[in-house]
């Protein structure tokens, strides 16, 4: 952490309580006490009115007054980014998050933390193992380093990549790195878990100009096509999470009929078929067919 931001940090803290002693402060920052004793007398320098209290009880403050006009987080606000954050923590794993945790937890009262929402995630073990390269992803992008992997496509290909990174995605359930790719000449996405051998460069680029909007059509938009299903009343939750109530209709007294888009490919096929029997795919004609070929090739692995 560098210094302006453990001085905004230390700012944001005192906003929310009376006195904080320096010692805890060091062990929040992991710095010497003399360290937050120089960052108190450039506050001051900055206008901030921190004041001093002497004694075992001693510590910093900040002007009452200060904190009316200029607080713009309320409890109820804080313990609502603690719980988007707490969420974030399951899929994200990273100190530095852990951290923003932490700082966040101390500004707010502990009579007030009573959050009516908890989210929950998968604690799939793969994204234990994938931290290391999303770590190295997020590095290389602070710094704008290039880095080098070999990449591994759908079909086991594989090829050698140099790329200037740009940006980190979570979809579904996957992280994916958008940048501009050395060897295609453009923008490219790539899974995090295609990637192996990852290696960050001591070499930096510069962003290119057009970087954002370059990112922006580099993202991958697979062909959907809008097909009627026929659904069990047991799965007709999981599409209103996914597509709302409004692609739902009454059909039969067995079955429901869903209107929904998807991508007309190999994923399309996996998610249709992970409804088993609870699903049975009306139109297009054409779609049905290659759904059957998908099916076909599946039971050919048994047969």
């Amino acid at each position: 952490m560098d210094k302006v931001e453990r001085l905004i940090s230390i700012i944001m803290i005192l906003l929310k309580k009376e006195v904080v002693a320096a010692t805890e402060f060091a062990q929040l920052f992991d710095v010497s006490k003399r360290t937050i004793i120089r960052d108190m007398e450039t506050l001051s320098l900055s206008n901030i009115p921190i004041y001093a209290i002497n004694g075992v009880h001693g510590g910093y403050g900040i002007m009452d007054a200060y904190k009316v006009d200029k607080r713009l987080l309320s409890n109820s606000d804080l313990e609502n980014i603690l719980t988007a954050l707490s969420g974030l923590e399951q899929i994200l794993i990273s100190e530095e998050v852990e951290v923003t945790i932490k700082k966040i937890e101390a500004m707010v009262s502990p009579l007030s933390r009573t959050s009516s929402i908890q989210l929950s995630f998968y604690d799939w073990e793969g994204r234990t193992e994938i931290a290391h390269t999303l770590k190295i992803c997020q590095d290389a992008i602070s710094t704008r380093r290039f880095i080098s992997f070999d990449y591994i496509d759908k079909n086991g290909a594989v090829t050698t990549r140099i790329v200037e990174p740009y940006q980190l995605q979570f979809s579904e359930s996957s992280w994916y790195l958008r940048g501009y790719c050395l060897q295609r000449l453009s923008y490219r996405t790539f899974k995090l878990s295609r990637i192996d051998n990852l290696h960050m460069d001591d070499k930096t680029f510069d962003p290119r100009e057009n970087a954002v909007e370059q990112e922006l059509n580099a993202r991958y938009q697979p062909e959907l096509v809008t097909i009627k299903v026929l659904i069990s009343p047991s799965v007709k939750d999981q599409f209103i999470e996914r597509y709302g109530r409004k692609c739902i209709e009454n059909y039969s007294s067995e079955y429901l009929l869903a209107t929904i888009d998807v991508p007309h490919n190999s994923t399309g096929f996996q998610f249709l078929a992970s409804f088993g029997t609870n699903l049975e795919i009306l139109e297009p004609k054409n779609y049905v067919k290659d759904f059957r070929n998908h099916l076909t090739k599946m039971l050919d692995k048994y047969s």
